[in-house]
C-alpha cells in the first residue's frame, strides 16, 4: 500500500471544514492545541483521547447531543463513522471533529459562520473543561494559534499548516497579556491561565515531639533572597494524587501543579516561601518548582500541547516577577539540579527526561534556540531536530534492558570517542557506567544546554563535560547543535584542577552564632586544567535557614563568590576564587 501524500492531511483539514461549514482556520487551530496534528499511531492518551482531534470516550462535548456519551460516541453519531475508525483513521478522526464543533455551534445557538471569531462559545464547550476559567483559557489559546500560525510535519510525516489570519479574534488574550477574569484568592499566576489556590499544609506533624513540621517553609523571598531558578518537574503519577501527596503534612511540596489534559494550574505555596520540591536544599531556597502532570516515559499520554502551552505563560509570568533570565541555566530540568553532596548525586531525579520538547518549550517562551555565533564558534548550544531525532532508549517497561518504543528525543548521546560504537562517557560522580537506560543521565546532554567546544572532527563534535572530552555526532546536513556565543570559565593559572560543588554555601565565617556552619563539601567532579566551561550566573554563597515553626527562615549571605556552570547534565557551581572568566 502506497504511502499517504505528504499534504494529505492538510487536503482532510479542508475538506472536513467544508462539509461541516467550520473555518478551517477554527478546526486547525483546535487539531493544534489538541494534539499538534499528531495521531500517536492510534493510541489514546491518558485522557483516553485518540487522533489529531484527541476525541475521547468520557469527555461529554454537548449533554444534549447525546447524553452521557463522550466525544467518540457522539462523533459516531453525527457522521456515521464507527468509533474503531474515529479512533486509528486520522481523516474519519478529523470529521468527527469537525462535526462535533459543528454540533456545538448549534448549541450555543450560533449559526454557521466563515468568521473565526464567532466560534468562540462552540470552542469553549467543545473543551470539555468544567472549570469557566479553564474554558476560558483553551478558548485563548486557539485563537493565540491562529493569530500566531503554525507549520510543522505531525508524527505520520504530514506537513500541516495554518496560516495567521487578520484578528482572528478581536476579544482573546494574547500569550503574554492580561486578559479574562480576574483570579480570586490568594493565587499568584498570570490571568492568562486557569489557576486556583490548593494549599500545601504548613503545620506540625502529629506525634512530633521536637516540633517538626511540614511541609514547606515560612520565608520573605520578595525582600531577602532571589529566585533565580524556575525547576521544571513532572510528577511521576495523575493529577488527583499528585494534590493529594502535596497536602500531606509529612510530604514534600512544590509551588505549582499543572494538568496533562488542559494545562490547568493549581498552586499550593505562596512564592514568598521555600517548598521542598528539588532534592538540594540550596536550589529549594533559590527557585519556584513547576510540577507537570505526566510520566516521562509515556509523553504522548501526558506531554500535551495545552499543558506545554500553560506552563509557557506561567514561567514567562516568574520570569518577569523576579527577573530570571529564560535560559538553560536558569530555566532547568528537575534532572538537571545537582546533588548537594557527593552522597546525594547517585540519588537524583531524572524528569521531566529526554522526551520532555525543551526546543518547543522555549519557542513558546519567546527564546527559540538559534545561532548566534558562526561554524568556528567555541561554543555550542545542544539542539537537534526533535521530531526527527529519535535515539533509541531502555528502561519504559519493567525491564530494564527492555526497548522504549521510538520516539522524539531532544536529548544527544555522549561517547568518550567521535565514533558511535565507542563507550558513553562514564559519569564517575555516580560511580557506574552510563547507559541508555531512559532515567540514565550520565551520558546525556539536552536540548538549550551549550558547552565548550573541545575540537571538531568530521561529523562529531567534542565538548568539556563531567571533567572529560566527550564526543556527540554533529553533522552539517543534520545538525544537533547550533554554533552560539557564551561567556566561558577555566581554573586559574597554576591551579591543575578546581572543585566543582552542588551548592553555594558561605564560607564559615559568614554565620551568625545561632545558625549552625553548613559545611562546603566539594563533589567528585573537576574542572582540570585547560578545560572550559560555560558560565551561568556569578552568585554570593547563601545558605537559608529555618528551624522554628512559624517563624520566617533566615538567610545567611557570605563574600564568597560561585559561578554556576553548565558542568554535565546537571549545572554545579565553582569558585570564583578559583577559576578564571575568559576575556575578563
Amino acid at each position: 500500500m502506497a504511502a499517504p501524500e505528504a499534504d494529505a492531511l492538510q487536503r482532510v483539514f479542508a475538506a472536513a471544514a467544508a462539509r461541516y461549514r467550520v473555518p478551517a482556520d477554527v478546526l486547525l487551530a483546535v487539531s493544534y492545541l489538541q494534539s499538534r496534528w499528531d495521531s500517536h499511531a492510534g493510541a489514546p492518551s491518558v485522557g483516553g483521547g485518540y487522533g489529531p482531534m484527541h476525541l475521547t470516550d468520557e469527555r461529554t462535548t454537548s449533554p444534549q447531543l447525546a447524553a452521557g456519551a463522550g466525544m467518540l460516541a457522539q462523533a459516531a453519531g453525527l457522521t456515521g463513522l464507527s468509533v474503531a475508525e474515529l479512533r486509528s483513521d486520522p481523516a474519519a478522526n478529523v470529521r468527527g471533529g469537525a462535526a462535533l464543533l459543528a454540533a456545538a455551534q448549534r448549541h450555543v445557538g450560533r449559526a454557521p459562520s466563515a468568521d473565526p471569531a464567532r466560534w468562540r462559545e462552540a470552542i469553549a464547550l467543545f473543551s470539555g473543561a468544567q472549570e469557566p476559567s479553564a474554558a476560558r483559557t483553551y478558548t485563548d489559546e486557539v485563537y493565540a494559534v491562529m493569530r500566531a500560525g503554525q507549520h510543522r510535519t505531525n508524527d505520520d510525516g504530514q506537513r500541516v499548516a495554518l496560516a495567521a489570519p487578520v484578528d482572528a479574534d478581536r476579544n482573546a488574550a494574547s500569550f503574554a497579556g492580561a486578559g479574562g477574569a480576574p483570579h480570586t484568592g490568594p493565587v499568584e499566576c498570570p490571568l492568562s491561565v486557569s489557576c486556583e489556590w490548593i494549599p500545601a499544609p504548613y503545620k506540625k506533624l502529629d506525634g512530633s515531639s521536637d516540633g517538626d513540621y511540614g511541609n514547606h517553609d515560612l520565608a520573605d523571598r520578595d525582600r531577602d533572597a532571589s529566585v533565580d531558578y524556575i525547576v521544571v518537574h513532572d510528577t511521576e503519577g495523575s493529577w488527583k494524587t499528585a494534590l493529594r501527596l502535596v497536602q500531606k503534612p509529612d510530604y514534600v511540596s512544590w509551588q505549582y501543579t499543572l494538568r496533562s489534559f488542559d494545562g490547568h494550574v493549581a498552586q499550593h505555596v505562596p512564592l514568598k516561601d521555600v517548598a521542598w520540591h528539588a532534592g538540594n536544599w540550596y536550589t529549594n531556597a533559590k527557585s519556584v518548582g513547576l510540577e507537570h502532570e505526566g510520566i516521562l516515559t509515556a509523553p504522548d499520554a501526558w506531554y500535551t500541547e495545552a499543558m506545554y502551552r500553560s506552563s509557557a505563560r506561567l514561567t514567562r509570568y516568574l520570569a518577569a516577577k523576579y527577573d530570571i533570565p529564560l535560559d538553560r541555566q536558569h530555566v532547568i530540568g528537575h534532572d538537571n539540579v545537582p546533588g548537594g553532596t557527593p552522597e546525594a548525586v547517585r540519588g537524583m531525579h531524572t524528569d521531566p527526561g529526554p522526551y520532555w520538547d525543551w526546543a518547543h518549550y522555549f519557542e513558546l517562551l519567546g527564546k527559540p534556540f538559534v545561532p548566534t555565533a558562526g561554524p568556528d564558534s567555541a561554543v555550542v548550544t545542544v539542539r537537534p531536530p526533535y521530531a526527527a531525532h529519535r535515539p533509541p532508549y531502555t528502561g519504559c517497561g519493567k525491564k530494564p534492558a527492555e526497548p522504549c518504543p521510538e520516539h522524539a528525543s531532544g536529548a544527544v548521546r555522549l561517547h568518550t570517542a567521535p565514533d558511535a560504537a565507542a563507550p558513553l562517557v562514564r559519569d564517575i560522580g555516580r560511580g557506574t557506567d552510563s547507559t541508555t537506560g531512559v532515567n540514565d543521565t550520565g551520558a546525556r546532554a539536552s536540548t538549550g544546554q551549550s558547552f565548550a567546544v573541545a575540537e571538531r572532527r568530521g561529523e562529531w563534535t567534542a565538548i568539556w563535560y563531567l571533567g572529560q572530552k566527550v564526543w556527540f555526532h554533529n553533522p552539517a546536513e543534520r545538525p544537533t547543535a547550533v554554533n552560539t556565543e557564551g561567556r566561558l570559565l577555566t581554573a586559574r593559572e597554576g591551579l591543575e584542577s578546581v572543585p566543582v560543588y552542588g551548592r553555594a554555601y558561605p564560607e564559615a565565617s559568614a554565620y551568625p552564632a545561632d545558625v549552625p556552619v553548613q559545611p562546603v563539601v566539594p563533589l567528585t567532579y573537576r574542572v582540570l586544567a585547560g578545560q572550559r566551561y560555560v558560565v551561568g550566573e556569578r552568585v554570593p554563597g547563601e545558605y537559608f535557614y529555618a528551624k522554628d515553626y512559624g517563624k520566617p527562615g533566615r538567610v545567611v549571605r557570605g563574600t564568597e563568590e560561585y559561578y554556576e556552570i553548565q558542568y554535565g547534565h546537571r549545572i554545579g557551581y565553582v569558585k570564583e576564587s578559583d577559576v578564571r572568566v575568559l576575556g575578563d
